[in-house]
């Protein structure tokens, strides 16, 4: 067996070594890379804390409450139903989140806080904060990761929440039970639709049919920036009857139509020159995501084009967002995985599609774009 050199062995034994460490933390030119290393590791340790500061605050509605502009602690502790000192531990530390700013004090020296870089951002997102309410379903399933990962949980508070991810009928899913994570769709997938829509003009095209395409937000998005787009959603029985009757009332019911059925069962519709799969793919587990594939080729002319959009593994710079936050979700709502570009361009190609291209997006950490032509 021919041995190798290996840097990388060389540099853990290196870095295990305390005496290393203690050397790294006092040396000049070492000392702020030991102290980012430290911090990234107790970031990670403490990931968990942090979580719950920001869900303690949007459960609060501290960010609505400071949209105006800052106020005192003695004025947000009753509404937040806490005494002064307790709201200032959670004041403490959201400023140390970043989520607020400390302004000064108040003509009777309580100090104000107003909102931070992390807050104003949150103001132009709805869908941020109604995300952070739903996580609290995936911290409980994580509560026994080991359990979750080895297979011994097989019920979960996220499998339960999407439904059809692992029924065995999900065309037959009510009204009632496909609303509420209907409407989570809705306001988490808002953001995605304009950086697809920048990434790619629509123009050439004369019908896009949107596949999993929830209550319609994206269609929405294209319906208002490419006006001689016809539109078409397919999606759940349930789901699309929801998509015509917010089509109807936007006044868009003679340009855009909802199709409702099993997309692991039904034929798709034919007649559009173009299809979307916003975040749909990385749903399903493999078998289950190259039959949607192929029912997209097979609703698609030669020449027709589809958009894969969602987020992906080995997304350069986004890394744990993929294999580590997407990794273990989709895991514990008991369906699909994330994927990196190259496999998804192999799936894409054992499905009838060619000339696959990966578009740059504006947030490659939450939505990377496929382009494929259907051959």
């Amino acid at each position: 067996m021919k041995l190798t050199f290996d840097w990388r062995e060389w540099r853990n034994r290196l870095i295990a070594r305390p005496g290393f460490q203690r050397w790294a933390a006092d040396f000049p030119l070492t000392r702020p890379i030991a102290q980012r290393r430290a911090r990234s590791l107790f970031d990670i340790t403490a990931g968990f804390v942090y979580s719950q500061i920001l869900y303690a605050c949007v459960e609060l509605e501290l960010i609505d409450l400071l949209a105006d502009g800052p106020l005192a602690r003695s004025a947000l502790a009753p509404r937040m139903g806490m005494t002064e000192p307790q709201a200032d531990r959670l004041l403490r530390a959201a400023v140390a989140l970043d989520l607020l700013e400390r302004r000064g004090v108040d003509a009777e020296g309580s100090p104000c806080f107003g909102l931070g870089n992390h807050g104003a951002a949150m103001l132009a997102n709805p869908g941020i904060a109604a995300m952070i309410k739903h996580h609290q379903m995936l911290y409980r399933d994580l509560e026994d990761p080991l359990a979750l990962l080895r297979g011994e949980q097989t019920e979960t508070e996220l499998g339960r929440y999407w439904a059809y991810a692992r029924s065995l009928d999900p065309a037959q899913e009510d009204a009632a039970s496909v609303r509420e994570y209907s409407d989570l769709m809705s306001v988490s997938n808002a953001f995605v639709a304009d950086d697809v829509l920048d990434a790619y003009s629509l123009r050439p095209h004369r019908c896009l049919m949107d596949v999993g395409g929830g209550e319609g937000n994206f269609l929405l998005a294209v319906a208002e920036r490419w006006p001689h787009v016809q539109l078409r959603l397919f999606d759940l029985p349930a789901v699309a009857e929801r998509a015509q009757q917010r089509f109807e009332a936007l006044g868009l019911g003679e340009r855009a139509e909802a199709v409702g059925g099993d997309l692991l069962r039904t034929p798709l519709p034919k007649g559009a020159d173009l299809c979307s799969l916003v975040r749909v793919v990385h749903d399903h587990d493999d078998d289950q995501a190259l039959r949607i594939l192929r029912a997209v080729r097979a609703a698609l002319e030669p020449g027709g084009t589809l958009l894969l959009a969602e987020p992906m593994a080995e997304t350069p710079g986004a890394e744990p967002i993929g294999d580590a936050y997407f990794g273990l979700y989709l895991l514990a709502m008991g369906s699909g995985r994330p994927r990196p570009p190259q496999e998804l361009e192999a799936m894409l190609r054992e499905a009838g599609f060619g000339g696959v291209q990966l578009r740059p997006t504006r947030r490659p950490m939450q939505t990377r774009l496929l382009i494929a032509t259907a051959v």
